[in-house]
């Protein structure tokens, strides 16, 4: 392996973590919000597990390799406007049902083990329709966002050019 290649997966790795801690954090509290029984530590659990399942997510799926793909398969060059959108939809479709459907299977266990009367696909259902659509918003607001941050402190060019401690 290269230094390019050893270079573009650590930034994929640090995408990964980035992405799903930003996912975790407000699909965890969306979810736990519209449930209608927001608490302090189900939100903390919810976030954690949510937050492990995004990352295992991210360290398997090489997502820049899938949006790459599919691009291309489009014929889209990358960084438009059309591209960032349809790149968002990818993450959206593969992390976003994944987190989702763990953290109401929890939230239906817990709410059956206490005897309400609930069904799980209801649930479900509802709860993926509003977290496809945040979970759409927050990856193509902080994807751009991380992908410079990340660049701005991998590149060896940058590094040079600031200024000592």
């Amino acid at each position: 392996m290269n230094d390019k290649e050893k270079m573009m997966r650590k930034i994929g790795m640090k995408m990964s973590i980035c992405m799903g801690i930003t996912l975790s954090f407000f699909l965890s509290l969306v979810g736990v919000s519209t449930s209608g029984h927001f608490t302090i530590p189900g939100w903390i659990v919810s976030f954690i597990i949510s937050t492990v399942i995004s990352l295992v997510i991210g360290f398997f799926v090489p997502m820049k390799k899938v949006s790459d793909a599919v691009l291309t398969r489009f014929n889209m060059q990358p960084g438009r406007l059309s591209s960032r959108l349809l790149e968002a939809l990818i993450s959206d479709l593969i992390y976003t049902p994944v987190i989702t459907f763990c953290m109401v299977f929890a939230a239906y266990k817990k709410a059956v083990s206490m005897g309400a009367p609930v069904r799980f696909l209801p649930m479900f259902l509802s709860s993926l329709a509003v977290c496809m659509v945040v979970g759409f918003i927050l990856i193509f607001i902080f994807m751009p966002f991380y992908m410079k941050l990340i660049i701005g402190n991998s590149s060896p060019d940058t590094k040079k050019d600031r200024p000592e401690k």
